[in-house]
């Protein structure tokens, strides 16, 4: 896992049910635990020495491991979430030697920054994401494969086979029952036959 790379997670507040995202980034070198209700946000912020300090009281081995754990923490549910006045307290894991993180509620400019960021962010993620995982549209030009009957109907194994009729000649391409009228040839009138 690359903690240089944005993660998100929905985290449910068990006594209140209310709904919370918990993000991770990293910026300038700091990396950075936030939580918002999408009206309010909290954050905490690691410079390595902080996280260093915070790895050697938890027992992690790296910032991954730290990420790591928070993301099978959010997506096993077993995470807590308790807002306070100006902080919010997250409980990642339910034994009480697994890591608690405090975080700080961001006033109001700062907050509007958050989430304005926070909005970009996972907007370039689900982008770089379509574009990972979405198919690039083959064109039948340049593909090598191309066969003219990639483009005539097809016909299902199960239906049963229909016969085409032949047209006869003088039948109506339209109303196949009904014979053309031939064209008038006008009528010829023998003088030789008045006399």
């Amino acid at each position: 896992m690359d903690v240089n790379q944005p993660s998100y997670y929905t985290v449910l507040d068990k006594k209140s049910e209310s709904k919370f995202l918990c993000y991770t980034h990293r910026k300038n070198g700091i990396f950075s635990v936030c939580l918002t209700d999408a009206a309010d946000v909290w954050s905490t912020e690691y410079t390595e020495g902080t996280l260093n300090q915070f790895k050697q009281r938890f027992a992690l081995k790296s910032t991954e491991d730290y990420a790591l754990k928070l993301r099978s923490a959010c997506s096993s549910g077993d995470v807590s979430v308790v807002v306070h006045d100006s902080r919010a307290e997250l409980q990642v894991g339910s034994s009480p030697g697994d890591p608690s993180v405090t975080l700080s509620r961001l006033e109001s400019p700062q907050a509007t920054e958050e989430l304005r960021e926070l909005l970009f962010r996972m907007a370039n993620t689900l982008s770089q994401l379509d574009s990972k995982f979405r198919p690039l549209p083959v064109s039948p030009m340049k593909n090598h494969q191309w066969r003219p009957t990639e483009f005539e109907p097809r016909q299902h194994q199960s239906a049963p086979s229909v016969t085409v009729k032949r047209r006869l000649p003088g039948a109506s391409l339209i109303n196949p029952g009904a014979k053309k009228k031939l064209q008038a040839t006008g009528v010829a009138f023998d003088d030789a036959d008045e006399h």
